[in-house]
């Protein structure tokens, strides 16, 4: 969305400082502005519409294609919506079934909510999910080899791809940073996007998982379409155009409401 009519003084030095900082808190805000609560959520809630700023639950970031936010900002934001995302995921994925899960902060939600299954086979380029599924001594937990990020616990790289293709697997469970217009997924990092690639193309059933703050979201490497997923979960309907190009190559919607 564009903006449709100018935004006010306040309006316009909240978005300079998200801008300048990266990030900013409500708490932050209303001591900068010296306005309410709500009047911030407001404004914060205008801007984002607007697609100039990104909102997380307390607060917002600037918007990017190039970078990320921080593992540690994008653990607590939306946690309630994806919390419900992996709560519905979780009934679609029956015991003793195999399954890609990658990088995100969503599919570790997820593969939370699996715990209490059985019998479970997971292949993971993620650390975390690892270490958490790990844990169920039914469960068997394959770490894909790769080059671990720091920032994130996520192997990625050509090592990494060509572990995915050694294997065929029920489900894979994919997060993703940002859904463009067109229904185009993209994300930040072109290694992370391949290896994503691979998932998909070596699991029976993919099960793409988002909450609404990825929908027109802006990051520069393009993974693929969600046409090729055959169901999405999210906690908010995408738009017109998004829903009919899903109809229309048979993906599967659930709203998961928190």
């Amino acid at each position: 969305m564009s903006a449709d009519k100018p935004l006010n003084a306040r309006q316009t030095a909240i978005l300079k400082l998200i801008e300048k900082n990266g990030v900013a808190t409500i708490d932050e805000l209303v001591e900068a502005f010296d306005v309410t609560p709500q009047t911030l959520r407001r404004d914060l809630n205008l801007l984002a519409d607007y697609n100039l700023i990104q909102r997380f639950h307390g607060g917002a970031t600037s918007i990017t294609s190039t970078e990320n936010l921080s593992y540690q900002d994008r653990q607590i934001r939306n946690l309630e919506e994806k919390e419900a995302i992996a709560r519905e995921i979780a009934l679609h994925v029956p015991d003793h079934s195999s399954m890609f899960i990658n990088i995100g902060t969503t599919t570790e939600t997820i593969a939370r909510a699996l715990m209490n299954h059985k019998g479970l086979q997971v292949v993971t380029n993620n650390l975390h999910v690892a270490s958490m599924m790990s844990q169920k001594e039914d469960f068997r937990v394959i770490v894909t080899s790769g080059e671990v990020r720091a920032r994130d616990g996520g192997i990625v790289g050509e090592a990494t791809m060509d572990f995915v293709q050694q294997f065929r697997l029920d489900f894979g469970i994919i997060g993703i940073s940002a859904i463009d217009e067109d229904g185009a997924l993209l994300d930040y990092d072109y290694r992370e996007v391949r290896v994503a690639q691979a998932i998909i193309q070596q699991s029976r059933h993919v099960f793409l998982a988002a909450d609404h703050s990825k929908f027109g979201r802006r990051a520069m490497v393009r993974l693929g379409s969600i046409t090729q997923a055959n169901m999405f979960f999210t906690d908010q309907r995408p738009s017109e155009e998004i829903e009919t190009m899903m109809k229309n190559h048979d993906v599967r919607l659930h709203i998961c409401t928190p």
